[in-house]
């Protein structure tokens, strides 16, 4: 069906309807859009900010366009008959800059109207069932949805209170950087704490990172922080484990624009002793921006969308929901609402869809399920199979020195993959046939017949699998 759009009662402000509206632009609402449109309906896609998000703009494409590089001159240094490349700063903020098109949606924009679907820019507020008042610049519409509205927002970062007064740097002013400070404290121990501590280090930064607990990645295997940890200190990164910033300030803090220090030198006041930096990131994780997107309106809580009670019209889906905090997550999400709206006919998903997560630091990970500890607390008896990367003739090709880890988490019984994580070069691209076994509940037994490519380093697989019990094989 197509939009329409008429004038207003007052013959001010025009009304749209259409048969879905997305409330987020980012990869979420446009893939919900898009798979909706693609099965028959009309969509409209309502964005405060740049079309394609936070993950275009700030965070996934960025990150990823600044690590590649410096991988590829670790990997150079770490391969005889290469002579090292140098990291060239100048260029490696003009990738990133590409990457994310100069801070231009136009280009997203015009894929969106080419796929069929309309772009509404300005603040969007649920007023009442279906529908969705949109301001911008003062003015005002009315956009109705026959069908659903799907709030896609995402999230917001989480900045400790004792941060809240220093205009203390966001991940989009470390994907942004465009002055690296020469000091630089990140609060954190997640993914964007260790990738940009990554980074900065290479862009010049002396940095320090501020852990609450006692290992890099929670959740993770814990050998996986132990060899994160390992490499940020060889690129001269201090790591300060148990370390909690109590209290912090500064001479003329003020937002001075993205990615450019903000103020004069920090004082912080933590466990473990004092630091005086030049800036401040804080990584201490994100919420789910649901704050102005009027919920209430409709009698809805933000507790009552991480119980899934909604209205049937009213979907909300990616980081907004709260589950996990994944792009490509939340894109899963999306194609299968989108889908389902149109009344396309799907197979089933699995009970537990499991979460695949990559890390683009040096050495990479990637895992996917169940760690070992988080099957046995599950009530799981399992068997694991570990081996080091060098293990693989494939992967010890890859570098001249691997370093890395792997790991099988395996469920006794039925000998079902629950879970696994891989450490080293190229590891990113390894985790996914693991995610395909976890999701397709296939027997170990059965991937020894999976022939891995020669040499490649996914022969990684065959030393996990032979070093299971011969039962399970």
């Amino acid at each position: 069906m197509s939009t329409v759009e008429t004038t207003g009662q007052d013959g001010g402000a025009r009304e749209l309807d259409a048969d879905v509206v997305v409330i987020g632009g980012g990869p979420v609402g446009e893939n919900v859009a898009q798979y909706a449109h693609d099965g028959g309906l009309s969509a409209v896609i309502v964005e405060e900010s740049l079309l394609g998000g936070d993950c275009s703009y700030y965070a996934c494409m960025p990150s990823k366009a600044l690590l590649r590089p410096l991988e590829v001159a670790a990997t150079a240094r770490h391969l005889q008959g290469v002579t090292t490349p140098e990291v060239d700063r100048a260029g490696l903020l003009a990738r990133r800059d590409a990457w994310v098109s100069h801070y231009d949606d136009a280009g997203q924009v015009r894929w969106a109207e080419k796929a069929g679907l309309r772009v509404v820019h300005g603040h969007a507020e649920i007023t009442g069932p279906r529908e969705v008042r949109v301001s911008e610049n003062g003015s005002s519409r009315t956009l109705t949805a026959r069908l659903a509205v799907v709030v896609a927002t995402g999230s917001s970062p989480v900045v400790p209170p004792a941060l809240q007064n220093i205009h203390a740097w966001s991940s989009r002013d470390a994907t942004g950087v465009v002055e690296a400070p020469e000091r630089l404290a990140i609060v954190g121990g997640g993914v964007v704490a260790v990738e940009a501590a990554t980074w900065m280090a290479a862009l010049g930064s002396e940095v320090t990172l501020l852990v609450r607990g006692d290992s890099l990645l929670g959740g993770q295997e814990p050998f996986v922080g132990d060899l994160v940890r390992s490499a940020l200190e060889e690129l001269g990164v201090a790591v300060r484990f148990g370390t909690s910033v109590e209290s912090a300030s500064r001479d003329n803090a003020r937002a001075t624009g993205l990615g450019r220090v903000h103020g004069g030198p920090v004082h912080l006041s933590a466990t473990g002793g004092e630091l005086q930096v030049d800036e401040v990131l804080a990584a201490t994780g994100r919420t789910p921006r649901l704050a102005d997107v009027g919920l209430d309106a409709v009698g809805v809580s933000p507790q009552d969308v991480r119980a899934g009670s909604l209205p049937d019209w009213l979907h909300v889906i990616g980081d907004a929901k709260g589950d996990a905090l994944l792009t490509h997550m939340g894109k899963y999400e999306a194609r299968v609402l989108g889908s389902r709206l149109a009344g396309a006919q799907e197979s089933a998903p699995p009970a537990v869809v499991p979460v695949p997560q990559a890390v683009f630091t040096d050495p990479e990970v990637g895992s996917v399920g169940m760690t070992e500890r988080a099957a046995r607390e599950a009530g799981h008896d399992v068997v694991v199979a570990e081996s080091p990367m060098t293990g693989a003739a494939g992967a010890a090709l890859l570098r001249d020195d691997v370093a890395g880890r792997a790991k099988l988490v395996v469920e006794a019984g039925t000998g079902h993959l629950l879970g696994a994580t891989f450490v080293g070069p190229d590891a990113a691209e390894l985790v996914h046939g693991a995610t395909i076994a976890v999701v397709g509940r296939v027997p170990v037994s059965m991937l020894r017949h999976a022939v891995p490519s020669y040499p490649t380093a996914s022969e990684i697989w065959l030393r996990l699998l032979e070093s299971l019990p011969a039962e399970l094989r």
